[in-house]
């Protein structure tokens, strides 16, 4: 009897601690920084993973059969939407998969797009709405929302972990506003890659101009290089700025023809990895917000 009981014991043992580990629920975001929220927000109740990682590129992104495994395993499946992830969708359909897909851009007005030319994916509404802290509050409540909807029991624990991320988003949003009011605003004039910082442009007030469309998919001619050089030139803008998931060879080109001084990288699509500057949607915001003060005040 002893030693049945003995295996017994040995045996749930052995079960016990996958058992534990199996707990936890399976979210795959599309991309690094909805990823960096969905582990605020879901804590040690979540194991997240993202199909899209550090500095990589979503725009150009050509998902993998591992992926569609990923996704097949999932509970929670959180995208931007807005049109950002073009490939998600068959990627979806060919994985199987039974796992609730959630937007986390619902209730976010989409910033409208002119249609500039380039043929980008995107239709016309700006994806890259995490780019206002305000915005970002209306990612993190959505996935609030989803992980509790999958996940009931553990609602406590998600609200409880989304209240202790929004202070931290509270006060990032009055920092980067008494930041930018520190710079005149005749100085608050820059170039960028691609098109991802509107939404960071009409709510602090600063204005970025993109020689690409909102995708780094669109290709610029010569004619719209020309252009960007003759406002660069006309308006005096101050610096031009590289980003981390972008050709560098476009804004060398443009400071070395106008003489703008050349900023430090700015993180727009995709976080850095671990152990760079933008590890986390809040370091990307205060890493961007350093880089643009120290060009546009030197």
């Amino acid at each position: 009897m002893k030693t049945w009981l003995a295996a017994a014991a040995l045996a749930f043992a052995m079960t016990a601690t996958p058992a534990a580990a199996q707990d936890k629920v399976r979210v795959v975001a599309t991309f690094s920084i909805i990823a960096d929220f969905a582990r605020n927000v879901g804590g040690d109740a979540v194991e997240v993973s993202e199909l899209v990682g550090p500095d990589s590129d979503a725009h150009v992104y050509a998902p993998s059969p591992a992926d569609a495994k990923r996704l097949a395993d999932a509970k929670v499946v959180l995208m931007n939407g807005l049109g950002f992830e073009g490939w998600l969708e068959r990627l979806v359909k060919a994985s199987g998969t039974k796992a609730a897909v959630a937007v986390t851009t619902k209730g976010i007005t989409p910033r409208r797009m002119q249609d500039d030319g380039h043929g980008h994916s995107h239709g016309r509404s700006d994806p890259h709405a995490w780019q206002s802290v305000a915005n970002a509050r209306v990612y993190v409540t959505n996935i609030r929302d989803a992980l509790a909807a999958a996940d009931p029991n553990r609602k406590a624990t998600y609200d409880a972990n989304a209240a202790a991320y929004l202070a931290k988003l509270d006060a990032l949003e009055a920092e980067v506003k008494a930041t930018v009011a520190t710079i005149p605003a005749e100085r608050r004039r820059i170039i960028t890659t691609h098109d991802s910082f509107g939404y960071f442009a009409a709510a602090y007030g600063v204005s970025f101009i993109a020689p690409q469309g909102v995708s780094t998919e669109a290709e610029v001619s010569a004619r719209d290089l020309a252009k960007i050089i003759r406002q660069v030139k006309a308006q005096k803008i101050p610096a031009v700025f590289m980003e981390n998931v972008t050709d560098p060879r476009l804004m060398k080109r443009i400071a070395e023809e106008t003489g703008a001084k050349i900023g430090g990288r700015l993180y727009s699509d995709a976080l850095s990895a671990a152990d760079g500057p933008a590890a986390s949607y809040l370091d990307m915001m205060r890493h961007n917000l350093k880089e643009l003060r120290g060009a546009l005040m030197s």
